[in-house]
């Protein structure tokens, strides 16, 4: 009778912290929103739309913080804010490069948080080991792919290594998050390299500009760190939950 009162105590507690969760996501969704309804193809650079851009990862980087304390800050956290560094760099395509640096430093802080304790890391089996080789062979055939582009590219010395490094760094993350068996975590991580390989065909002019092409990137990018900063929230939770019962 004890073990049933508990696990229904523990669904009424993971139910509850669910609607709590998706309760404060409602600045984020309502920022995600205003951005699209704002921006048009003609939109300006400038600093309200930099700002209006980066809203929403900044909205989640205080909620990952809210619930998760000060723990999270060189982790999801942390990778939130580069992340809003990059947004707003991205805004001005003379500051290509700038956001690259700020987006790498974010893939290098989540890859580092995926190794925490706070995911609970699984044996390296064969299929991890084969899903692995598939990240980083889709990372490598897509560098091979954009390098006759990257070649054609104004800053070339600086593009051609630059994307190369951050190809490894996503991949590298990707197969992190593969690691954490968090469904969020990996569909987040994912969306993250869709998002990105988006744009690299449309900034590189790989291929023709696309009518709803800036959607797709934009779309798929807040899904990635929505779903990565859930995965965050989540693991935290569980672990301390688990550690409370260990207690008990």
């Amino acid at each position: 009778m004890d073990i049933l009162e508990t696990d229904a105590y523990d669904r009424r507690q993971r139910r509850n912290m669910s609607c709590t969760l998706l309760f404060s996501l409602l600045p984020f969704f309502l920022s995600s929103a205003l951005y699209f309804y704002l921006w048009t193809p003609d939109s300006p650079a400038s600093i309200t739309s930099a700002g209006v851009k980066s809203a929403p990862t900044l909205l989640l980087a205080a909620i990952v913080l809210s619930w998760n304390g000060g723990q999270s800050v060189l982790g999801v956290v942390g990778g939130l804010v580069f992340s809003a560094v990059g947004d707003c760099c991205l805004v001005w395509p003379e500051l290509f490069l700038h956001g690259m640096g700020a987006f790498a430093v974010a893939h290098l802080l989540y890859s580092l948080t995926f190794l925490s304790s706070h995911y609970s890391a699984e044996s390296s089996s064969s299929l991890n080991r084969f899903l692995y080789l598939i990240l980083f062979l889709i990372g490598g055939g897509f560098y091979i792919y954009l390098y006759p582009f990257l070649q054609k590219a104004p800053d070339s010395e600086l593009l051609i290594p630059g994307v190369g490094v951050y190809i490894l760094l996503i991949a590298l993350m990707g197969t992190l998050a593969i690691r954490t068996r968090h469904a969020a975590t990996l569909l987040g991580s994912l969306s993250f390299m869709v998002s990105d390989m988006s744009l690299a065909l449309q900034v590189f002019k790989v291929t023709p500009p696309a009518e709803h092409g800036h959607i797709i990137v934009m779309v798929t990018y807040y899904l990635a760190q929505l779903l990565i900063a859930v995965g965050d929230v989540r693991a935290v939770r569980n672990k301390d939950d688990l550690a409370k019962w260990k207690r008990s």
